[in-house]
C-alpha cells in the first residue's frame, strides 16, 4: 500500500466517484480495447472456442465498490460507463477527488480519463488504483495525483481521515449479470444466481506469473478482511437476506488454504441449517487438507484449480494427480475449472502439444488456457527484463495472455503461441464437449451420491442442483446432442447418453419438456451461430449507484 502525503483538506465530507474505465471494450480502438479482449471472463479465457454454447456474463468491478461501502464520504460508483457518461457525471457534480481503476491493459483509457478530469474537474483530486500501477513509471504515463498500489480500503479511508482500522462493512454483490448463453439470456447469475464474498486479496503461494499476488504483496502476504469463519457467515447471511441467494461465488485466491477458517464456517452453516453452495478458488495441494466429506459438507459445488503443467515446480501442485483429483471431485458433485499455462519455460515444439493433450484429459467442466506472460509487477517480469527477454515493441493493451507472447521464449517462435492457444481450447472442446454439458454430468453425479445424505442440508443443497437440471439442462442437452450430431459424433452421443440418463433418473415430465423446449433451444443456437460465428459483441449495462449521498447534492 503506498501512503498518502497527507490528509485530504476535505476529510469525511469530501465527494468522491470511483469509476472502471469507459467502454466499449470488445472492440480495437485508440484507447488500448481489443476485440479480442472482451470484459468477459469465461467467453475471454474460457469457453471461447465453444461457438454458441460459449458462457456469455459480465461481473462487477469489486474493488471500487468495496472502497465506497467502507468509507464515510459521500461516495458514487460508476462502473462501465461509456465515455460520455463519465463527463456527464463530472459536470453533474462537484467532486473532490475521483478515483480509477484499470487492470494494465486498458492505461491507455485511464490515460484519457484522467486528462476528462482535468478538463471537465480541475478542481479534483485523481487517484489512479488498480493492477494498471504496476506498470514501472505509470506517474510518468497518467496525470494523476496518487498512485495507489495494493489493496485501496485502508488508503482511502486514511487519506480521508478515517479510523483505518475500522471493521470492514462487506458490499452486498451479486456475482454475475447479464447471462446468456445458446442465444437465450437467463435469469441474474444464470440458471443459480450467486452473491460475491470476497475475505482476502492477495495469494500466498506466490506464482511467479501471478498478478494477484504480485499486487497485494508477493509471495507469503495477503490482506485478510475477515479472519474467521463467523464474520464471512454474516456477510454471506447478509447476501442471502438481501439478494435470496443460497450460493456464493468466495472470490478469494486461495479460499480453502486456510482450512481453521473454513470449518469455522461449517460449523456456523450447521448451526443455522444453511445448505449453500459455494464456488471457490483453491490450490490443489490446499484440496488434500480436505476428505471429500468435508468439501461436500461445506457445499463446496465448483472450484477453480491451478493445473499449469505435470512438469512444472509451482508448490500448490505439490506432486498431485491433478487427473485423479478432478475425477474425484466430479464424482462427488464437485465441478472443475482447471488453468493450464502455455508456453512455459521447459515447453518446447517437441513436447507443447503433449502437455496440451494432457490438460484435455483432465476433462474438466471448465478449462482456462493462458499464455505464459510476463506481466509488469510480477517476479516473472522482473526476470525477464532483467534477461533481456522481453519484446520492446509490444503494446501494454496486448499483454493479456490471449493473444501472442511479449517475451522471447527460448523454444517456441511469438507468431506459435497464439496459434498453441486457440489449438488448446478448440482441441478441449472438440474432445470434451461443451461445458454446459459437462456441468450437467457433474451436477448429475452429485444428484444420484447425495440425493438421499442423512444429513439434512447436503440433501437439500442437492435436490436443489435437481431442481436446477429439471430446470433447463435438458433442453439443452437436446440441442447441443442434435447441433453437434454431424461435426462431432462421438460427443454428440455422450451427450444423448447422459440426456437419457437425466430422463431416467428425473422422470417422465423431464423427458416431455426436453421434447417440447429442445427444439426451440437448437433453433436459437444454430441462429446463434449463423448469425455471430465469432460470438455477438456484448457490452456491459452502465452502473450508477450513490452511498452516503446528501439530500440535496
Amino acid at each position: 500500500m503506498q501512503h498518502p502525503p497527507q490528509q485530504h483538506p476535505k476529510g469525511t465530507s469530501a465527494h468522491v466517484l470511483l469509476s472502471s474505465v469507459f467502454g466499449p471494450y470488445a472492440q480495437d480502438d485508440e484507447f488500448g480495447s481489443r476485440s479480442i479482449n472482451p470484459m468477459e471472463l469465461y467467453h475471454n479465457q474460457v469457453t471461447r472456442e465453444q461457438g454458441p454454447f460459449s458462457l456469455r456474463m459480465f461481473h462487477r468491478s469489486w474493488g471500487i465498490i468495496f472502497i465506497q461501502h467502507n468509507i464515510s464520504a459521500p461516495c458514487a460508483v460508476l462502473d462501465f460507463p461509456t465515455r460520455e457518461r463519465f463527463v456527464e457525471e463530472l459536470k453533474a457534480h462537484h467532486y473532490d477527488i475521483v478515483g480509477i481503476s484499470s487492470i494494465i491493459v486498458n492505461v491507455g483509457k485511464v490515460r484519457e480519463m484522467c486528462r476528462l478530469v482535468r478538463e471537465h474537474s480541475p478542481h479534483s483530486t485523481v487517484v489512479v488504483g488498480g493492477h494498471v500501477t504496476a506498470i514501472p513509471g505509470i506517474q510518468h504515463m497518467i496525470d494523476a495525483d496518487h498512485v495507489v498500489k495494493g489493496e485501496g480500503v485502508s488508503w482511502f479511508r486514511e487519506y480521508l481521515g478515517e479510523p483505518v482500522d475500522a471493521p470492514i462493512q462487506h458490499p452486498v454483490i451479486p456475482s454475475s449479470f447479464g447471462f446468456r448463453v445458446m442465444g437465450l439470456h437467463g435469469p441474474k447469475g444464470g440458471g443459480s444466481p450467486a452473491a460475491t464474498i470476497i475475505p482476502s486479496v492477495g495469494c500466498p503461494m506466490g506464482c511467479n506469473f501471478c498478478t494477484t499476488s504480485a499486487f497485494f504483496g508477493g509471495k507469503g502476504k495477503v490482506v485478510n478482511f475477515f479472519e474467521k469463519g463467523q464474520e464471512i457467515f454474516g456477510a454471506m447471511c447478509d447476501a442471502e437476506k438481501r439478494l435470496g441467494v443460497k450460493s456464493f461465488f468466495v472470490m478469494d485466491e486461495n479460499f480453502l488454504l486456510y482450512k481453521a477458517r473454513a470449518m469455522e464456517l461449517l460449523e456456523q452453516m450447521k448451526s443455522a441449517h444453511k445448505a449453500w453452495s459455494l464456488y471457490v478458488f483453491s490450490s490443489a495441494n490446499a484440496l488434500k487438507k480436505y476428505s471429500m466429506r468435508e468439501l461436500v459438507e461445506l457445499g463446496i459445488s465448483w472450484v477453480w484449480m491451478g493445473l499449469e503443467s505435470p512438469e512444472s515446480q509451482y508448490q500448490k501442485l505439490d506432486g498431485t494427480d491433478t487427473v485423479a483429483l478432478t475425477r474425484e471431485l466430479q464424482s462427488h458433485g464437485i465441478g472443475v475449472l482447471g488453468s493450464t499455462i502455455v508456453g512455459l519455460e521447459h515447453h518446447t515444439p517437441e513436447n507443447i502439444a503433449q502437455e496440451i493433450e494432457h490438460a484435455v484429459l483432465h476433462d474438466t467442466d471448465f478449462h482456462q488456457f493462458m499464455l505464459y506472460t510476463p506481466v509488469p509487477g510480477t517476479p516473472l517480469y522482473e526476470d525477464m527484463l532483467d534477461q533481456g527477454r522481453l519484446l520492446a515493441d509490444v503494446d501494454l493493451a496486448d499483454i493479456h495472455g490471449q493473444d501472442h507472447f511479449n517475451f522471447q521464449h527460448a523454444a517456441i517462435p511469438r507468431e506459435e503461441s497464439k496459434r498453441l492457444l486457440d489449438w488448446a481450447f478448440r482441441l478441449d472442446y472438440e474432445r470434451n464437449g461443451p461445458s454446459v454439458y459437462r456441468l450437467a454430468k457433474t451436477m448429475l453425479e452429485g444428484w444420484k451420491k447425495y440425493r438421499f445424505d442423512p444429513d439434512p442440508r447436503v440433501r437439500e443443497r442437492i435436490r436443489d442442483a435437481g431442481h436446477g437440471l429439471r430446470g433447463g439442462y435438458g433442453a439443452a442437452l437436446f440441442a447441443m446432442e442434435k447441433y453437434l450430431r454431424t461435426s462431432n459424433v462421438e460427443v454428440s452421443q455422450k451427450i444423448h447418453d447422459l440426456r437419457k440418463e437425466m430422463e431416467q433418473e428425473l422422470g417422465v415430465a423431464q423427458r416431455w419438456m426436453n421434447r417440447v423446449a429442445g427444439p426451440a433451444v437448437l433453433w436459437l443456437a444454430r441462429r446463434d451461430a449463423r448469425k455471430y460465428p465469432h460470438g455477438k459483441r456484448i457490452e456491459p449495462m452502465t452502473f450508477l449507484e450513490r452511498r452516503n449521498w446528501p439530500k440535496t447534492a
